[in-house]
């Protein structure tokens, strides 16, 4: 190909087939769906907030807010109250739109379902005191009888990039 930008039919044809070539390579090479990639999997283990954004009604994400989380390796395991717009939306269906660490980290897609077994808020509870120095204090943690008197929503999220 010439400095001017024109050139041959083939030269040209020969740089079309490297993008496509390409394209299919990465597609193939790609993480398949339900997978986080090691390196924000990383993040998900050091961060100390996520920050989530649900689906309004009309389709736009809310504004996303920090929350305090934990992740097992699978899921990501949060709470909320009751009457928050994040627990409606997910009551109702709403994607959950993620970034790990800051506002603009890694963005992760997921769906979010209810937990309700006091066993496993309490491991999380406990998850959270290992965390965070204030959940170890005793101080905003789940906790398995705020969640059964309705007074937490406690989720887990499968989450995919």
């Amino acid at each position: 190909m010439r400095a001017d930008g024109q050139g041959s039919g083939a030269a040209r044809a020969a740089i079309a087939l490297t993008v496509v070539l390409g394209g299919l390579v990465s597609m193939v090479t790609a993480s398949p769906a339900g997978t986080v990639s090691p390196a924000t999997q990383e993040l998900l283990r050091s961060s100390s907030y996520i920050y989530v954004a649900t689906q309004r009604k009309n389709g736009e994400l809310s504004e996303a807010a920090p929350i305090w989380f934990v992740y097992d390796g699978d899921e990501i395991f949060f709470t909320t109250g009751p009457e928050s717009w994040k627990a409606k939306r997910i009551a109702r269906g709403s994607p959950l739109t993620i970034h790990v660490g800051s506002r603009t980290g890694p963005m992760l897609v997921g769906k979010a379902t209810k937990v309700t077994d006091p066993a496993l808020i309490d491991r999380m509870g406990r998850t959270y005191s290992d965390k965070y120095w204030i959940a170890w204090l005793g101080l905003f943690r789940p906790r398995s009888e705020r969640v059964t008197a309705g007074k937490t929503v406690a989720y887990f999220v499968d989450v995919e990039e």
